[in-house]
């Protein structure tokens, strides 16, 4: 295993070479159209390596019907499923997403090539989530040149549109039965904590109708800006019992020192307001939408039941108002028990290669690896390359530490090498 590691340790700048090409295949969704050349890409390389390779597509019919509000979106959306069977009794599931969020003009390097600066690597998707492939391909690779035999069968799945969701390529993959293993590691996910759970996410909105005037008699309308008022604060209500809730599991660390809070909490947002088209018109409509985070020890009847109580109140109050809302779960919460033997291996292997304890925590945003869960059983966490908070993943200037991709091209050797 020695030999192992200094063989990785030795690779970086070919770790670094295989992230610049995945960044250089702009991937960001929307609108999510060059899908098929990240997988083509990483195609050649998994068959180079001896595995079995499908590339499979989701049927745009079947992307639509799971995913009525992107439509618009344009592609092929097209997913990866590659297996290595090396006679061994269990098999681990990797994956993770090859689709980036886009980039604005405010970065201070080109956001789709890798930029190498005072110790980091520059370029969107390096932290979440095109690093974990680039050290994985290096792991492979580097094994297959010293003639060394991996502990598990192996079933990677590289998957699309889970910066979208909330059905990607992970979850038509689950529900065509091709994440069969026994164990689960998601590199979607930070190197401070190995993430054993996550936030559900819930996607609301709520229109409040109007009638449209001019300004001047604006007496003769009915404004929808002004009608929100009270649905905001029965919403603010609502915020404020949600989140006095706390969670059992353990929030990141880096998150507790920041902010204090010691566990996961459940959130509700309000995040877009849409209304009026011209200073003197009187706006017939406002749309509020948002999203409510909920946390392991929830459900999402339980949090349906609750927003739909909090509009009925609304209604109750207020019988002039006219509004129609929706509630839609968008993906389940995760939770692994932290005591599962595979949890403990993971744990122990990252500990080793980073030489500091690598603590267990929950995340508070949502994953697509929840759905999977909920369809396999398996056990599955989350960790990967960048850092929490100083990566900026959907931010501008993404980047990730070179230290940290080179302790996880070793995590990843370890791991399945054994």
């Amino acid at each position: 295993m020695l030999e192992l590691s200094e063989y990785l340790g030795k690779r970086t700048g070919e770790t670094i070479k295989v992230l610049d090409e995945l960044v250089r295949i702009q991937t960001h969704v929307p609108p999510g159209d060059n899908y098929e050349k990240a997988i083509d890409y990483a195609v050649s390389r998994f068959e180079n390596l001896g595995f079995e390779v499908e590339k499979i597509f989701m049927p745009r019919e079947l992307f639509e019907t799971k995913n009525p509000r992107l439509t618009h979106l344009k592609g092929d959306r097209v997913n990866l499923s590659a297996i290595k069977n090396v006679g061994a009794k269990k098999t681990l599931l990797i994956n993770t997403h090859l689709d980036v969020v886009p980039a604005s003009e405010n970065w201070s390097f080109p956001p789709f090539e890798c930029t190498a600066r005072d110790g980091r690597i520059f370029g969107r998707g390096v932290a979440d989530s095109k690093g974990g492939p680039a050290a994985l391909f290096t792991v492979l690779s580097a094994m297959e040149e010293l003639e060394i035999k991996p502990k598990y069968n192996l079933n990677i799945a590289l998957t699309t549109d889970e910066e979208m969701g909330p059905y990607s390529g992970l979850c038509h993959l689950a529900d065509l039965g091709k994440l069969k293993a026994d164990y689960f590691l998601s590199m979607d996910g930070d190197s401070d904590d190995i993430t054993i759970a996550s936030n559900g996410n819930v996607d609301w909105q709520i229109d409040v109708f109007g009638k449209s005037y001019h300004s001047g008699s604006s007496f003769m309308g009915v404004n929808a800006i002004e009608k929100t008022i009270p649905v905001m604060n029965e919403l603010m209500a609502l915020k404020e019992k949600v989140e006095k809730r706390r969670s059992k599991v353990p929030a990141s660390l880096v998150i507790s020192e920041k902010t204090g809070l010691k566990t996961l909490m459940p959130v509700l947002n309000i995040t877009v307001m849409n209304a009026g088209v011209k200073q003197n018109i009187i706006p017939d409509r406002c749309t509020m939408k948002g999203d409510r985070r909920f946390i392991p020890e929830e459900n999402y009847d339980d949090v349906r039941n609750e927003f739909e109580t909090a509009m009925t109140n609304v209604r109750n109050h207020h019988p002039d108002l006219n509004i129609s809302y929706s509630c839609d779960e968008i993906y389940a919460p995760m939770l692994t028990d932290m005591n599962h033997p595979w949890i403990k291996e993971v744990q122990t292997v990252a500990s080793e290669v980073s030489g500091r304890i690598i603590t267990l925590a929950g995340a508070q945003g949502s994953l697509d690896v929840a759905y999977a869960v909920k369809v396999t059983g398996l056990p599955a966490c989350c960790f990967g390359i960048g850092r929490r908070i100083e990566s900026n993943a959907h931010a501008d200037d993404e980047n990730i530490r070179i230290e940290d991709l080179v302790m996880y091209t070793k995590f990843l050797g370890k791991l399945i090498a054994g």
